[in-house]
């Protein structure tokens, strides 16, 4: 059972929904296993989580809202 884990940033339920039926939809055509054999998760990290380049995301979004 091949498993997909999507990590990033907190968004509504629809798109939730919306993405990983899309998700699902490559999966079955790429590997032409049933839907039921596909697990999609979805990790959700607040800007104040994640770092990149030394800066948090949260950090990075600030400044930039000030420029």
């Amino acid at each position: 059972m091949p498993n997909v884990y999507v990590d990033g940033p907190p968004m509504e339920v629809d798109k939730k929904r919306q993405l990983t039926g899309e998700i699902t939809d490559a999966l079955e055509r790429a590997y032409g296993f049933p839907r039921q054999a596909f697990v999609v998760i979805i990790r959700e990290n607040p800007p104040e989580n994640v770092c990149v380049g030394g800066e948090l995301l949260c950090d990075r979004r600030a400044r930039s809202d000030s420029d």
